[in-house]
């Protein structure tokens, strides 16, 4: 058996940029464990898999399956758009873990419609996290939880992309991921890293579900509903973000596709 098989980069108009995700479109769903096996074998931060006769779309890493991909999702209506089975103005509605959600496909960029997660601002963050990440305590301004994840500010850019991790002593603590953002000093409004060694990626280049996190800090912080953000990974990647008037999130973005082929997986 064969499956159609996809490579897609999101969040960026340039191949090798942005985040690649799999996306993997079936009539009936796979297995579980299919999945999770093509999602090792593609070797992708994640791997997204669509079944058509239900609109079900579920994400996995190389290791886990994850309740929201921001990234995955967009490549996903991407590919739709490619082989015509959407076109420009449609609306699709993805079945998932998170509930119903929305890809609008514009001319020249994606909008999804996420939900907007409950941040929890905190006062202590745990030192030794501080430690393995490779910042400076006195940096970190702020600091929060959001969906089993930490967020922390940094009081400047260049910190952030000073930072040079020890995933192997990260991945001795609780965790699930952890967000780094800081005001940025360009063009944008604000850049982000995100690591997370316990689902088996060290470093995302570019994470849309975290960017619903982001919107709602910094839409507080800097008194606006629409912004740009940066990924400030090796790769890069730029996502618009928005607050709207429901309390959903906007995510927008570019996606290009790198890799199409078969894949034979019995």
């Amino acid at each position: 058996m064969e499956v159609n098989i996809y490579q897609v980069d999101s969040f960026t108009s340039e191949v090798f940029k942005g985040n690649p995700a799999g996306v993997c479109i079936t009539e009936q769903s796979l297995d579980k464990n299919t999945m999770l096996a093509i999602s090792a074998e593609m070797a992708v931060s994640e791997t997204a898999f669509l079944a058509l006769d239900t609109m079900q779309l579920r994400w996995f890493t190389p290791e886990v399956e994850v309740s929201l991909c921001g990234h995955g999702t967009l490549a996903v209506a991407h590919i739709l758009k490619e082989l015509g089975r959407n076109r420009t103005g449609d609306i699709i509605e993805f079945n998932t873990l998170s509930g119903v959600l929305q890809a609008e496909l514009d001319s020249d960029c994606i909008h999804l419609l996420f939900p907007a997660p409950r941040l929890d601002m905190a006062t202590r963050v745990d030192p030794e996290l501080i430690q393995f990440l490779g910042m400076a305590a006195d940096s970190v301004i702020d600091y929060g939880t959001f969906d089993t994840k930490q967020l922390i500010v940094l009081d400047s850019e260049d910190e952030l992309k000073r930072l040079a991790p020890n995933f192997g002593g990260l991945a001795k603590l609780q965790g699930r991921g952890v967000l780094v953002t800081a005001k940025s000093d360009s063009a944008v409004d604000f850049v982000s890293r995100y690591f997370a060694p316990w689902v088996g990626v060290n470093e995302d280049p570019v994470t849309g579900s975290a960017h619903c996190a982001l919107c709602l800090y910094w839409s507080e912080k800097l008194h606006k509903s629409r912004m740009q953000g940066f990924q400030a990974s090796s790769r890069g990647g730029h996502v618009d973000v928005e607050l709207l008037a429901s309390g959903l999130i906007k995510l927008s973005g570019q996606a290009v596709t790198v890799l199409k082929g078969q894949m034979k997986i019995a």
